[in-house]
């Protein structure tokens, strides 16, 4: 089964592991250690980032670190960006047609 960033950022555990890891690469143990879930659980999300391209991990000893990824990102972002602009076009038709009523009430 193909995963995809979507699915990747579903998941709420999944979605908090990507914020600890954006600005600063951490170990498999100091990620496991800001949850209160099973390190098996967290291994398990961690192979799904991987498996979206997420994240990466680097070896550097014997620790395993992980670090961010975040170019699959954009695909969603692009995704919402058609959204975004269909509902900001409903919010100006609507404050235009709130305007005129304005100015039609003030008219009368």
């Amino acid at each position: 089964m193909r995963r995809d960033v979507f699915q990747a950022i579903a998941d709420p555990t999944r979605r908090e592991i990507i914020n600890l890891i954006a600005f600063n690469p951490l170990n498999l143990n100091a990620i496991a250690d800001k949850f209160e879930v099973s390190r098996p659980a967290i291994s398990q999300h961690i192979k799904i980032l991987m498996e979206c391209g997420l994240i990466n991990i680097k070896k550097q000893g014997r620790e395993r670190y992980c670090e961010a990824s975040l170019q699959q990102l954009n695909e969603v972002s692009n995704w919402i960006e058609k959204y975004r602009q269909l509902w900001a076009e409903k919010f100006d038709r609507m404050d235009d047609l709130l305007d005129k009523m304005k100015n039609d009430e003030a008219k009368q």
